[in-house]
């Protein structure tokens, strides 16, 4: 689901940690999933008792608010004190993938994510979370339990519906492995030569090997590509395919990056290019993706014919009369009647087919429309979706009107306003 979720999409480009599955990279042509956030942000959001607590081994540290004296600092204004030491010398890269157990809380004391109230440890490489966390992890040492306090600029930096200011996190690193080697970059990767085309959006690219025939993309269609991708000013890698043994797939219109759903429309099947995209046609300034100019090799290895969207019910611009109401705001209307009797939890996981639209009746997802169901955990979704899917039984079929707070807070490159969706609980995976 990409708009809906900006993790899959991510997660094609090489910036999260996703399953190396062939393709599971973004939407909607993959396992796709209601919006999803990166690790480490990612989990249950509820709060935790006050800095502090001796009966609750997640309350907020008596330190949350501020670095205390003894804590070291870099020059990035990076803080961080040594809470168990580890064992070894070996120390994980920018460009490694870590294990970790960690948990995260703002400067008032509230705890957003943690993957010990999970149970389960994450895994991520450094190169696809907050700026903290790739400076701060390389740090440690396998064993070491550290506390890091993260000033905004090197978290998510005040984005609409991320973790506001500086954080605070404790982190155990439990294991590393190295990571992938870089490939480097072309020598025109920081200047685009003369001869390259541009277009007047600022993009501009060069074709390395020509494509077959004549036939192109459309915007609402399912590409393919091999891409390779560097950050223009140093020339650094951020995401290599081939290197990865996979391929990037997803319906262009959906992937929030202006630039592809303006250059992959103008090639061809096996064309490859180099594109040099200026910062407002890459990722925007969108926390913990690559920042500024990018260079890319892009090859569209196929591309197929997307689904045709689904026609937006009659109420999508506001809930009927005879639509259920919650006090948060959420409303909705059983459809169709499951057999079940159990009900998921906050913490299930759960399979759906469901499909959404904005009020103004565009489709942006639908695994209905992919032929794929999908599965997520609730507590890895917007709010509204947390809070309706619970009501719900196996065999339910429900609309749902989820107002802008439960939905993506008219965050950058994600639907905005209140949402729709119809959801079929299909099966409670874990309850």
């Amino acid at each position: 689901m990409k708009n809906l979720t900006l993790a899959l999409v991510l997660c094609a480009f090489g910036l999260l940690a996703c399953k190396k599955e062939e393709t599971k990279p973004a939407d909607p042509a993959s396992k796709a999933a209601p919006p999803t956030v990166p690790a480490p942000e990612g989990g249950d959001k509820a709060g935790t008792p006050g800095p502090g607590d001796p009966n609750d081994p997640l309350a907020a540290p008596p330190d949350v608010a501020a670095p205390p004296a003894d804590a070291q600092k870099t020059p990035s204004g990076l803080a961080s004190k040594v809470l168990k030491p580890g064992t070894g010398a070996d120390k994980p890269t920018p460009n490694d993938e870590v294990t970790v157990h960690y948990t995260g809380w703002t400067t008032d004391g509230k705890m957003f994510d943690s993957s010990v109230k999970r149970g389960q440890p994450a895994t991520f490489p450094l190169q696809g979370v907050i700026a903290g966390w790739t400076e701060g992890v390389p740090l440690m040492v396998v064993g070491e339990k550290r506390r890091f306090w993260i000033p905004v600029e090197l978290a998510y930096k005040n984005a609409p519906g991320k973790p506001a200011g500086m954080l605070v996190f404790d982190i155990e690193l439990v294991s590393f492995k190295a990571g992938p080697k870089p490939v480097p970059a072309p020598e025109d990767c920081k200047n685009p030569p003369g001869d390259a085309g541009k277009s007047a959006s600022g993009l501009q690219w060069k074709v390395l090997t020509p494509g077959t025939g004549t036939d192109k993309p459309g915007i609402d269609d399912v590409a393919t590509l091999q891409i390779e991708g560097w950050t223009q000013a140093d020339g650094k890698l951020f995401n290599s395919t081939k290197r990865d043994n996979r391929s990037a797939k997803f319906k262009i219109g959906d992937v929030p990056i202006k630039g592809f759903q303006e250059v992959i429309p103008m090639m061809t099947k096996g064309e490859k290019r180099r594109v040099w995209l200026p910062e407002a046609l890459a990722f925007a300034g969108r926390p913990g993706a690559p920042a500024g100019a990018l260079c890319l090799d892009m090859e569209l290895v196929e591309w197929k014919v997307g689904p045709k969207p689904a026609p937006a019910p009659s109420d999508v611009k506001a809930p009927p009369a005879d639509a259920q109401k919650a006090p948060s705001g959420l409303a909705w209307k059983v459809l169709q009647k499951g057999k079940g009797t159990d009900h998921p939890k906050a913490t299930s996981t759960v399979e759906v087919h469901y499909t959404g639209w904005t009020t103004d009746g565009k489709m942006f997802d639908s695994s209905v429309a992919r032929g794929e169901p999908a599965q997520f955990p609730l507590n890895g979704v917007i709010k509204g979706w947390t809070e309706g899917v619970q009501l719900m039984v196996e065999g339910d079929k429900r609309r749902f009107w989820i107002p802008v707070e439960m939905a993506y807070n008219n965050q950058p490159g994600k639907p905005a306003g209140m949402l729709v969706f119809d959801v079929e609980l299909l099966k409670i995976v874990k309850p």
